[in-house]
């Protein structure tokens, strides 16, 4: 398919003898944003472990861009624009807000080594720009003021915001988020939920995301996988997972 960006083809991993994923196929288009939900131990954070290369499949194949990416480090398949965000939130506790943001942009940088080490040539025009786009970001997610202030100060939702902000720093074409309403209050989820259909229109993203809080997945996910013990039992539109009764059965807590 010419507009597919990630596919995964018969993807199993399996720890010990258990099957954490099995026999997973799916795929996303380019531009669009997709949901992946199932019950705690479903699979779901293996999956993207699996896609951003923290595990390789035990059978399968994973393609972004029409390319195999299985064998392919983390900061590989970084480079290659894929970029995340974690369930538990891993910022640099101790760098400020802005050194957290510049940081991600290491691999775009535009000079070399010595340039680097020396502090010649094409180094302090390209820190202005970093600091430049990296300001920007934070002023996007309403962190600007903050940029200063060591991460670990931050409140619990801004640090989400910022983690969302840095992996946007790696410019990413996929962006997959896990979990990123996690603690956060209602009012704070709705915010959320705008900014990230703010953001994949403003990037021109494709987003994946992983969510238990169900009003963020049905408003604003076009497509939807379900999972249950590492297995796909459903995918559809947002109406036609409210209304499968297997997914009711597993996930909702209903009867089939």
């Amino acid at each position: 398919m010419a507009n597919e960006l990630l596919k995964a083809t018969d993807v199993s991993e399996v720890f010990g003898g258990l099957k954490a994923v099995s026999d997973f196929n799916f795929h996303i288009n380019k531009g669009e944003l997709i949901g992946l939900i199932g019950p705690n131990g479903a699979g779901k954070t293996t999956a993207f472990n699996l896609i951003t290369g923290v595990y390789q499949p035990t059978t399968g194949d994973i393609t972004f861009d029409g390319k195999s990416i299985v064998g392919l480090k983390p900061y590989q398949i970084t480079q290659r624009g894929i970029a995340r965000t974690f369930q538990n939130i891993r910022l640099f506790a101790e760098l400020t807000v802005l050194e957290n943001v510049k940081i991600a942009f290491h691999f775009h940088v535009k000079y070399g080594l010595l340039e680097s080490v020396f502090r010649v040539g094409r180094y302090f025009k390209e820190e202005e720009r970093i600091e430049e786009e990296a300001r920007k970001l934070l002023k996007i997610f309403h962190l600007e003021d903050k940029a200063e202030e060591l991460a670990k100060n931050l409140p619990y939702g801004a640090q989400r915001r910022l983690e969302i902000a840095r992996a946007l720093a790696a410019k990413p074409k996929l962006l997959l988020l896990d979990e990123p309403a996690a603690g956060m209050n209602p009012q704070e989820t709705k915010e959320l939920m705008e900014m990230i259909a703010w953001i994949r229109k403003e990037f021109g993203l494709t987003i994946l995301l992983i969510e238990h809080d169900m009003s963020l997945v049905m408003g604003i996910c076009e497509r939807i996988y379900v999972l249950e013990y590492g297995m796909i039992i459903a995918q559809g539109t947002p109406a036609d997972i409210k209304n499968d009764p297997e997914v009711i059965r597993a996930y909702l807590g209903g009867e089939a």
